[in-house]
């Protein structure tokens, strides 16, 4: 099966230009699902029709689910949850709703990807298309997955051994309760179910990325940084999608002096993207909604090109036994942004505020890096001789 993930800056389209593709799909024969991570949703307003929380049949193969976090969360917590409210009111009494502590700042977005692993796993759909969130937040919700499970796999075992030994006296003495085999077990379950979206979000032959944007330069900037930061955790973009670009008819008058602007815009796009394949939608007469609406930009969008295919992949980690370095691609990068350290076998990678910890690869284990420097879009890495 193939997931398509849709992101890009706040207003750029995203939604309607992932209906449209689901659309096109669906009329090209194959069975689809479209659903929204953004806490915002509005594949109900693009359909013109109300979308729930399940899959909601919208045509022929067709399919919308617009995923409530809420309900999700409680799916996911279980015993968690109950723990963290005895917890929070062994001291301070009754008086929490039990809600409230169903979501921890930014977890939301991990219990949606877990829906979108759910809907993999089910084997019951061709193609899951995901309209995420803003940039910012789909970037948090794709790094969740490997942060999460690398922490709860150092700490969990030092913790459970921990409460068996010192609990009895600290739940007796403190009056604080101590977590049971059931919420441990909860945590194990959900370490499971990330490293099992870890491995799905990493498999390129499966889970693709495409970036929205418009010709503008604001919009063009975030979409770049978006695409580097998505290269630093190993996701792969096979398309960039310009939306709202102004036909030549409509570049008289008023909007003469955006001539030369869009053509500015568009054509640092080609030069940014120029091996991705990138995709052209003209500001449309009419407001982008309704299920035939969706289908007429779809075909308008991708014409002969297959949507569901991969349209390209690119070697994002590179590594060299022989000369002893590794190239990590991260276009449109700066040296001023980068912060590059070794923590013994792990290597922390960042680029402006993202910050990616990863293992040293095993063929430079025990070897310190000797130095770093760009070349042609990569950070090529140099470890000392073993």
């Amino acid at each position: 099966m193939r997931v398509i993930i849709y992101t890009g800056k706040g207003g750029v389209g995203k939604t309607s230009m992932a209906a449209a593709t689901a659309c096109k799909l669906a009329k090209d024969g194959k069975r689809v699902l479209i659903m929204s991570t953004d806490l915002a949703h509005s594949l109900s307003d693009a359909f013109d029709q109300k979308v729930g929380m399940t899959a909601t049949r919208i045509a022929e193969r067709l399919y919308a689910m617009e995923i409530d976090t809420v309900y999700e969360s409680e799916r996911s917590w279980g015993h968690i949850s109950e723990y963290a409210k005895r917890l929070l009111t062994a001291k301070g009494g009754a008086g929490i709703e039990a809600e409230e502590l169903m979501i921890f700042p930014g977890l939301e977005e991990l219990f949606s990807m877990f829906k979108i692993l759910e809907v993999c796993e089910s084997g019951e759909y061709d193609t899951v298309i995901v309209d995420c969130a803003p940039t910012g937040e789909t970037l948090s919700l794709l790094k969740y997955p490997e942060r999460l499970s690398g922490l709860i796999r150092k700490v969990l075992p030092m913790k459970k051994i921990g409460v068996k030994m010192v609990g009895p006296v600290v739940e007796k003495t403190m009056k604080i309760p101590m977590p049971g085999e059931s919420v441990f077990d909860d945590v194990e379950y959900l370490m499971d179910k990330m490293e099992r979206l870890q491995k799905l979000l990493l498999n390129k032959d499966v889970v693709s990325l495409r970036v929205v944007t418009t010709p503008e330069k604001i919009v063009i900037s975030e979409a770049k940084r978006n695409f580097t930061c998505l290269c630093l955790y190993h996701y792969n973009v096979d398309a960039v999608i310009v939306n709202h670009v102004y036909p030549d008819s409509a570049m008289e008058g008023y909007f003469g002096k955006w001539v030369k602007r869009q053509e500015d815009a568009l054509r640092e796009i080609r030069e940014s993207f120029s091996e991705v394949p990138v995709f052209l939608l003209e500001l449309q007469k009419e407001e982008l909604r309704t299920l035939e609406g969706l289908q007429r930009i779809g075909e308008s969008l991708f014409g002969e090109v297959d949507p569901n295919a991969v349209l390209f992949r690119k070697e994002i980690y590179l590594v060299n036994a022989k000369e002893n370095f590794l190239k990590v691609y991260l276009p449109f990068a700066e040296k001023e942004e980068l912060r590059l350290e070794q923590d013994q076998n792990e290597l922390i990678l960042g680029v402006r505020n993202e910050i990616r910890r990863f293992p040293v690869p095993a063929e430079f284990a025990g070897r310190e890096i000797a130095g770093a420097r760009f070349e042609e879009g990569y950070l090529k890495i140099d470890f000392q001789e073993g």
